[in-house]
């Protein structure tokens, strides 16, 4: 220390406090997060930030003359016996200058033991050599800063909010008798404190008239929050942690990438609603706001707060069944490979697919069928069979592909989620579905979202022009006002493309849609997983979403995305009036004017292979003629490929086949592989040639 007396700009940019305070874009203090547990130190005070009671009792308490000696008050010795003074044990003549010595010379700290006379006289030189160099104002408030109250805690806003709730400058007459006394014994019970605080107090003649209960009330509260908003716990979690992974040095202050205001009005609004649903078996919710451009995350609300029973579980990370929010991307895909155009009339009836578990039978959430309707209607009004069909055509194996794609991580293969994908069977996160949905709002581009840093290159995982129709249908109201109706919560004044999704028994409901900068994920349910009593996505999630749209565009509305090359628009008809005449748009190749049920788009009557099936099985009777065990296969116009060899071409195929499992695919007229299906042969060996049949037992 003698060689090295720091300064006091040296100590104060020193100080690292326990919490990290995260700042919202503009600078404002949105939350606090504790990393270091050894001790609870909080922000630096300057002395002008500190109640004068508090600086007049320490003064008195710990050091009469501070304002009158050079750093050792020598008066104080002279009054005292030298045994006294020097004793290893007693605090003797000790100024506050000579404390604070001690607290910034490790060698000068006070040791369980007491200190010895050679590190007294150290602290006595020590002193005197802070006293020529600083002012006392500097060394009162690092003394004040730096000094260990009780237990953990060190620092006067340490102490302040700890025990008092308050800011330093708030503290009042007995409080801060009760912080000076606890600088004497910091771990004395509450009865010594109280007694060695009524001293201070006796000393500026003051009653101690209701000190014993404060100091009681006082040291018995635990340590919480900081004083100030507390808004984004769980996004910062996710921040404070990535940079411990990264290796960074652990900064005090560290500026986000989320909007305070709408920080604040994302976790009221979802409070209200969950209000409004109390009745309802439901507690709990998540929003998540990204901006489209960028990737940023401008709002993350993980949980309810005190309306759940699990607020430390961020459920814009936990995964859960979305529902109907998948569909979008069922229909981009099917769009993108020429399968179907908005315009295909779908068979929203009855149906059976066949899987691995059984028939699987899916059903509209109103138990009720359409009949034929367009791929535009039935999106729109979110129709379950329609989208099971269109997943069918494009199989498990293709969708969970462009699925982790698009962020959405799936841990399992096509063959375990099955038809169901389609109807949104597979765990996802409320923040990777909102990153896939504004993967829609930029055209097929992707990129992770972010949370600090610099935002990664976008790369193209879908097509530009399929990504636009389907905006266009999820930002269309007359096609969801089959199911939802013309003014449902779904409804904003400007541009919005959106979708709901309710899971199965109702335990998740979804709303996630985006505008032209904006896009917005919102979750409600119960993070326990128990069903919510009749609350869907448009009831349950939407209203949410509704108001946070309107929020971000209020005074400037959204505007329609400009409309990409390889979109072609025209005026259609449908032969049997099933829907009424109107303009539609098309990927362009794709596009034609009048449309029915037998209606085909590059085949896309047949949807793909229709026969056979994903994971049919066939038995071969050896006994039988080989003609007349030939499998048909069946499907939209294209070419046929078995095990990777070219079958040939056409709607229908007659194949001889042999035992073992086998890879049937089907290429569109332009190339596009259109879908993939498995199934094996089982018994014996069938095989037809010029030279005749040729028959084996197994």
């Amino acid at each position: 220390m003698a060689q090295a007396l720091p300064s006091f700009n040296e100590v104060k940019l020193a100080w690292r406090p326990s919490d990290v305070t995260l700042l919202a874009r503009d600078g404002t203090p949105i939350q606090t997060v504790r990393v270091d547990r050894s001790a609870r130190r909080l922000a630096w005070v300057p002395l002008q930030d500190v109640s004068p009671a508090l600086l007049q009792a320490i003064v008195l308490s710990e050091d009469r003359r501070f304002y009158e000696h050079s750093g050792v008050d020598w008066s104080a010795v002279a009054k005292s016996a030298w045994a006294n003074v020097w004793n290893t044990r007693t605090r003797g003549a000790s100024t506050l200058t000579m404390q604070l010595a001690g607290l910034l010379d490790d060698d000068l700290a006070r040791p369980v033991g007491g200190r010895s006379v050679a590190q007294k006289l150290g602290q006595a030189v020590t002193a005197t050599r802070l006293d020529a160099r600083w002012k006392k104002s500097e060394i009162l408030e690092a003394y004040l800063n730096r000094v260990a109250f009780r237990g953990e805690v060190v620092g006067i806003d340490a102490l302040s909010q700890t025990l008092f709730g308050k800011h330093p400058g708030g503290l009042d007459v007995d409080e801060s008798a009760i912080a000076a006394a606890l600088l004497r014994g910091p771990n004395a019970t509450p009865a010594v404190v109280a007694q060695r605080a009524c001293g201070v107090l006796q000393l500026q003649k003051l009653d101690c008239k209701g000190v014993t209960a404060l100091a009681q009330t006082a040291l018995l509260r635990q340590g919480g929050m900081p004083l100030g908003e507390q808004l984004a716990p769980h996004f910062a979690r996710q921040v404070v942690g990535e940079g411990a992974m990264q290796g960074s040095t652990q900064a005090t202050v560290q500026r986000t990438t989320l909007d305070a205001r709408l920080q604040r009005f994302a976790v009221n609004t979802l409070r209200r609603q969950l209000a409004e649903l109390s009745g309802r078996n439901v507690e709990d919710g998540a929003i998540v706001v990204l901006d489209n451009a960028s990737g940023e995350v401008r709002a993350w609300v993980g949980s309810s707060g005190s309306f759940s029973d699990a607020a430390q579980v961020d459920n814009v990370l936990a995964r859960r069944q979305p529902g109907s929010t998948l569909k979008p991307f069922v229909y981009e895909l099917a769009f993108e490979r020429r399968l179907i155009t908005p315009a295909s009339l779908l068979d929203d009836s009855p149906a059976q697919l066949a899987t691995t578990n059984g028939l699987y039978l899916p059903q509209n959430y109103d138990h009720a069928f359409k009949g034929w309707v367009s791929a535009r209607t039935a999106l729109g009004a979110s129709l379950n069979v329609p989208a099971v069909r269109v997943g069918a055509m494009l199989g498990p194996d293709a969708l969970v592909e462009r699925l982790n794609a698009l962020g959405l991580a799936l841990p399992e293969t096509g063959g375990f989620y099955g038809h169901s994908l389609a109807l949104g069977s597979a765990d996802v996160s409320l923040l990777a579905l909102t990153n896939a949905y504004r993967t829609l709002a930029n055209g097929g581009l992707f990129s992770p979202p972010v949370l600090r840093g610099a935002a990664a290159t976008p790369k193209r995982v879908a097509s530009a022009a399929a990504s636009w129709l389907v905006t266009d249908i999820l930002a269309d109201n007359a096609a969801r006002a089959r199911t939802f109706g013309l003014d449902s919560s779904l409804v904003t004044k400007g541009f919005a493309a959106v979708k709901t999704g309710t899971s199965k028994d109702m335990r998740d409901n979804w709303c996630v849609g985006f505008t032209d900068r904006y896009t917005v994920g919102v979750w409600v349910g119960n993070a326990s997983g128990e069903a919510m009593h009749d609350v869907s996505g448009v009831s349950g999630a939407a209203p949410v979403w509704q108001a946070l749209v309107r929020a971000l565009h209020d005074g400037a509305p959204s505007k329609r995305p400009v409309v990409p090359a390889g979109v072609v628009p025209m005026a259609i008809r449908f032969d049997d009036q099933r829907e009424a005449a109107r303009d539609e748009v098309f990927v362009a190749g794709t596009e034609q004017a009048l449309w029915s049920a037998s209606t085909q788009v590059r085949g896309a009557q047949r949807f793909g292979i229709a026969s056979p099936r994903d994971g049919s099985i066939f038995a071969i009777d050896p006994d039988m003629p080989p003609a007349a065990q030939r499998i048909v296969l069946e499907g939209e116009a294209g070419t046929w490929w078995m095990d990777g060899k070219a079958l040939g071409q056409g709607e229908r195929l007659h194949w001889a086949p042999w035992p073992g499992r086998h890879e049937l695919k089907l290429t569109g007229r332009d190339g596009a592989l259109l879908q993939v299906v498995q199934f094996e042969v089982r018994g014996a060996e069938v095989r037809t040639g010029d030279s005749g049949a040729k028959r084996h037992r197994r």
